[in-house]
């Protein structure tokens, strides 16, 4: 276990702190999922920058629209007359909360630029497809994202000295690690602290969902088949719903939005191909796998076909953790009988990533096939051969997309 006396600090969060240091240029924006450390990893860099510093939540009770914002930017300012020239910073946590709070922070933004007011400003929130729209419309050119993915294997491993099974079975959330032996308590905390709140707050309170119960099911279903290609006609069916293929495409996007659950896309040389495409149910997370399964280790590892799609789901989530910081394009490939669990585009460059758990031969088919349909610059097959999971998931995904 990490030591109390000195908590565990991301890596990610050292790229913040650069930024900190850098005279006043952008706005800060820190976006992620519920429950990765974000309020925790700003606080630590604020704290370690030694700036004067103002950290208010949309959380609380009392908030008045753009009011608030404007009354904690006030405080903030009176903190970097104060500091001189050094200047101080401001910390807007829940910042989705605030309707319209893009185009507050960019009058006051505007107004701290043209009379040289020194303040750095960090605004965080955990609804990105929110975040995004305020960002887009409002803040063009004034901001730069700095996205918080779930943890990784070498961040859980080194916090909570985790064993890669482990790993692959719990996921990555930092705050559910302490409750691993105790499995009905971890469940809870992973229903109720992440998955409904997640849904309540970030999906359906904040946007417009006509059917909340058709999209609780279809997170139940995506959590259940991770790993595997459903149409969203049989889906339909599944979900005994009477909605639309749109309904559906809609709230899978809400639900990657807020770091839950993906609908991977085919890939395709033909983009309108590409969107059409049945999706492959892909978990941010495999703790909400395992916490919708039941099935907690000892019982997960002994369940050979279970295990080895929970394996498959580890690479998926380290993957799609990875396309949603912007740093590669995510899609699985199908032709005929030949399949390839993930292809990763980072610019120009096409990965092609085979998931192995047991006794198989450490090539596939399904690559030689790809290989004469597309161009692939790299294939790999992690879980057998030289490439072991943990090798893969010890390094950032660029390591293997460009290296």
């Amino acid at each position: 276990m990490s030591n109390p006396e000195a908590p565990f600090q991301r890596p990610i969060a050292a790229r913040l702190a650069t930024r900190l240091n850098e005279p006043r240029r952008f706005i800060n924006v820190v976006s992620g999922p519920r429950q990765v450390g974000k309020t925790t990893a700003v606080q630590q860099v604020v704290m370690q920058s030694r700036l004067a510093a103002l950290i208010a939540s949309a959380d609380e009770p009392t908030l008045q629209g753009g009011a608030w914002i404007e009354t904690q930017w006030d405080a903030a300012r009176l903190e970097a007359q104060r500091a001189g020239a050094e200047g101080a910073v401001l910390v807007l946590d829940e910042i989705q909360k605030v309707p319209q709070w893009s185009e507050t922070v960019k009058r006051l933004w505007d107004e701290d630029t043209r009379n040289n007011v020194p303040l750095r400003v960090i605004v965080l929130g955990s609804a990105p497809l929110l975040m995004a729209h305020g960002l887009t419309e409002s803040l063009a050119g004034r901001f730069e994202v700095l996205h918080f993915p779930h943890w990784s294997w070498p961040e859980m491993r080194d916090a909570f000295g985790w064993t890669l099974e482990q790993y692959v079975c719990y996921g990555g959330y930092p705050g559910s690690a302490p409750l691993i032996a105790d499995p009905d308590r971890w469940r809870r905390y992973i229903t109720d602290s992440l998955i409904e709140t997640s849904i309540s707050r970030d999906v359906l309170l904040l946007n417009r969902v006509n059917k909340p119960a058709l999209l609780r099911r279809l997170f139940e279903l995506g959590c259940r088949y991770s790993g595997q290609e459903l149409s969203f006609t049989k889906m339909l069916g599944q979900l005994q719903d009477a909605g639309n293929t749109t309904t559906l495409a809609h709230y899978l996007e809400l639900l990657a939005g807020a770091g839950m659950l993906s609908g991977l896309p085919k890939f395709a040389g033909d983009e309108a191909r590409r969107r059409g495409s049945s999706p492959k149910f892909q978990v941010h997370n495999t703790a909400l796998m395992t916490a919708m399964s039941g099935l907690m280790l000892e019982d997960a590892m002994a369940d050979r076909a279970y295990w080895g799609r929970l394996v498959e789901s580890a690479v998926g989530a380290y993957l799609v953790n990875a396309a949603a910081s912007g740093d590669i394009a995510l899609s699985w490939w199908r032709d005929g009988g030949s399949e390839v669990d993930f292809i990763a585009v980072d610019g120009r460059r096409v990965l092609s990533v085979e998931v192995k758990s047991g006794a198989q031969s450490e090539w596939h088919d399904g690559t030689a096939a790809l290989r004469k349909a597309h161009r692939v610059d790299r294939s790999l097959v992690v879980g057998t051969g030289t490439l072991t999971l943990d090798e893969f998931l010890s390094n950032p995904v660029r390591h293997w997309t460009r290296d």
